[in-house]
């Protein structure tokens, strides 16, 4: 009896080889950060894999140390209130490309994808001129305000996501009196809930782990360092003390984790229907 529950477990092992290879290779850094942020100084250097004793004050030192909360309440601001830009600005423009007859769709949905395989190096410099010019930088205003104007990955991944919705559900909404607008938000956005989801997470993400843009604008005001760049500064600042900047880099990492682990359904479910229809 107790042999078929072995077996189960060694086929399902087999089964998956693959994808528990892959999760390994995964996790072993982020469970070798997060040991390590528990070590002590005399620990850290000598190839040491569990931590003996338990240094909790890491973390108290941690918070002491290093600016910790302002980094946050950046990056969230920075994150927060470019996801909620993005979705002003790109979830119309998707509907339009989408469902909306309009002359040179396709030409815009072409520029749209060059936009999003332009290297943002590109166009740095003359943007840069802009916002100098406009007396910002410094601050993490030219780091929100673009997305106001669109984003060019979100406004393809909700496009597809958008396309994939039948045609049918607009003609009765318009036989019903509503204007794109109420087709938009009446119809359209809550059936696309998880397409838009997925969008925001990307964006959160991408902005929350930015360091090549707060090292452009907001490298020289240390009070608006988002938590990407202050954990850059931090490590060049206490290169010997590993326990604590495993701390600093744990509790970086943690609001990430967090927002996956809780919006991990839609998010996926998000991804997989995207794309359905061409």
């Amino acid at each position: 009896m107790r042999a078929v529950p072995v077996r189960r477990i060694l086929a399902y092992v087999a089964e998956h080889a693959l994808l528990i290879a892959l999760a390994l290779v995964f996790l072993v850094p982020v469970v070798f950060v997060a040991l390590t942020s528990f070590m002590g100084g005399h620990q850290t250097l000598t190839g040491a894999l569990w931590p003996h004793p338990w240094q909790w004050s890491n973390y108290a030192k941690a918070f002491h140390t290093a600016p910790l909360l302002r980094w946050f309440g950046n990056s969230l601001l920075y994150a927060g209130a470019s996801t909620v830009f993005m979705l002003i600005s790109s979830v119309p423009m998707a509907y339009v490309l989408a469902k909306v007859r309009i002359r040179f769709a396709g030409a815009i949905f072409f520029v749209v994808i060059i936009a999003m395989l332009l290297p943002p190096q590109v166009t740095q410099v003359p943007i840069y001129v802009m916002w100098a010019q406009l007396r910002v930088v410094g601050t993490i205003w030219p780091l929100i305000l673009p997305h106001l104007f669109g984003n060019a990955f979100s406004i393809f991944l909700l496009r597809q996501f958008f396309v994939s919705i039948p045609t049918e559900y607009i003609d009765a909404a318009r036989m019903d009196g509503n204007g794109e607008w109420g087709i938009l938000t009446r119809v359209m956005v809550p059936m696309a809930k998880p397409g838009i989801a997925a969008a925001s997470i990307f964006m959160f993400f991408q902005c929350w782990n930015d360091y090549y843009g707060p090292l452009l604008y907001t490298s020289e005001n240390p009070d608006r360092w988002p938590i990407a760049y202050g954990l850059a500064s931090f490590h060049g600042s206490h290169t010997t003390d590993w326990g604590v900047i495993m701390a600093v880099t744990t509790l970086a990492t943690l609001p990430v984790v967090l927002v996956f682990f809780f919006a991990q359904r839609t998010f996926v479910e998000g991804i997989t229907l995207t794309g359905v229809k061409g």
